[in-house]
């Protein structure tokens, strides 16, 4: 099994986000001197969005927060889909570049966003768990339960959880 990635620069998603900048940055070099503060400059800025969200969102604590900054990633990656289409239709160049590598990167960026979600449901299983567990300790020992100890327990957890994966 892989192990956990320790940096953003791990991610296979932001390796391949980073190679695609690098790639926009040489293909708009080409653009007429016009476009400079315009397609050329928007089409950068996407471009660089797309890495800097999955490097922004790999620290974020809680998996909601990670999984934003996904979204937000893969917005910018249509959005380069788009200025790919108006470069071609522009004529600045022959066909839509990078249409196969885009949609490599849009599914590893799928991929990523499952893989928080399942962390997120197995977090939530574990918590419940933990919540129907004194309850079993109780009736095994023949200890009273109270609704009351319980619904604190319960509570307690639940802050915890919200807390976490906020």
């Amino acid at each position: 099994m892989n192990e956990p990635a320790k940096s953003f620069e791990d991610l296979l998603v932001w390796q391949k986000s980073h190679e695609h900048v690098l790639k926009i940055y040489q293909l708009t070099e080409a653009f007429p001197k016009s476009e400079l503060y315009g397609l050329t400059s928007q089409y950068r800025r996407a471009a660089v969005s797309v890495a800097a969200n999955i490097a922004e969102g790999f620290k974020k604590r809680g998996g909601r927060d990670k999984i934003r900054f996904v979204n937000i990633a893969q917005g910018s990656l249509e959005e380069c889909k788009y200025y790919s289409v108006l470069a071609a239709d522009l004529k600045y160049v022959e066909s839509r570049p990078f249409v196969s590598e885009t949609i490599r990167i849009s599914k590893l960026l799928s991929g990523y966003r499952k893989s928080i979600e399942r962390g997120l449901k197995y977090i939530f299983k574990f918590l419940f768990f933990l919540c129907r567990m004194p309850y079993a300790v109780c009736r095994i020992l023949n200890y009273p339960t109270s609704i009351s100890s319980l619904s604190f327990l319960f509570t307690s957890v639940m802050i915890v959880y919200s807390a976490t994966s906020s």
